[in-house]
């Protein structure tokens, strides 16, 4: 597991826990609440409600067999349909939906 993954797993409280038992929708959603204002892409007072939709989107389109960077274009092509309410478009949704993405890699790490 790299650093990288061992620090989003550690910063999350998820070292030692199956990745089956910690992906649970209710649980990423109120992790990424209680997280979003420490992360370095979420201008001050963006809307939860704006960025949630994104992180959501990083979780569900999860696939442990190809990188963010393989699947961004794909991820962007179905984001408007994905968005709900949100009102980010693709460029301002990515980060959030990234750092999604390598939470889920992270747990998925720590099973191995």
């Amino acid at each position: 597991m790299s650093l990288r993954h061992r620090a989003l797993a550690a910063n999350f409280g998820l070292a030692g826990k199956g990745v089956a038992e910690s992906i649970d929708p209710t649980v990423e959603d109120a992790c990424w609440r209680e997280n979003q204002a420490s992360r370095d892409y979420v201008p001050q007072g963006r809307s939860y409600d704006d960025c949630g939709p994104a992180y959501g989107y990083g979780v569900n389109q999860y696939d442990s067999e190809r990188s963010f960077e393989d699947v961004e274009p794909e991820l962007a092509e179905g984001w408007m349909g994905a968005r709900g309410s949100s009102a980010l478009g693709w460029g301002e949704a990515s980060p959030a939906a990234r750092d999604a993405w390598e939470r889920i890699g992270a747990l998925a790490m720590l099973t191995i």
